[in-house]
């Protein structure tokens, strides 16, 4: 638990640093970063990043004021907003995600069998769930 600790410490305190380099704060970036897996309902949106509706509401006005999202309403319930990333948000993020050497760095030190490795043990621990 504890090497698990630090080393989301590790990725955070460099994701942070990356996302200050394109002026946005680290929820914001993380936003842009959801958003890049494609369009997202607000709510889960906020859900994702664990936060209040109401400051998502605030996180993503300040990224659509800067052309980096847009908002659209659902097909299929006009009440519901999606957010979309624009092509600027889309090289945000993908900039935020270069510009992370410290975790790059650290991942190029793994041969392909042992990041395919990892792959599989962080998505089995945080993303699988068992079957019940």
């Amino acid at each position: 638990m504890e090497l698990l600790s630090v080393s989301l410490g590790v990725y955070y305190g460099d994701f942070t640093v990356a996302a200050a380099s394109e002026n946005l704060t680290a929820s914001q970036g993380k936003a842009l970063t959801v958003l890049r897996r494609g369009p997202a309902a607000m709510r889960a949106l906020a859900e994702t990043l664990t936060c209040d509706a109401s400051n998502m509401t605030g996180i993503i006005d300040r990224l659509e004021k800067r052309g980096l999202v847009r908002r659209e309403a659902d097909a299929s319930d006009r009440r519901v907003k999606n957010v979309i990333l624009t092509a600027e948000g889309e090289r945000v993020a993908d900039a935020i995600r270069a510009k992370m050497h410290t975790t790059q760095d650290g991942l190029s030190r793994l041969g392909d069998a042992d990041r395919d490795a990892l792959y599989t043990l962080l998505e089995r621990v945080f993303v699988s769930r068992p079957s019940a």
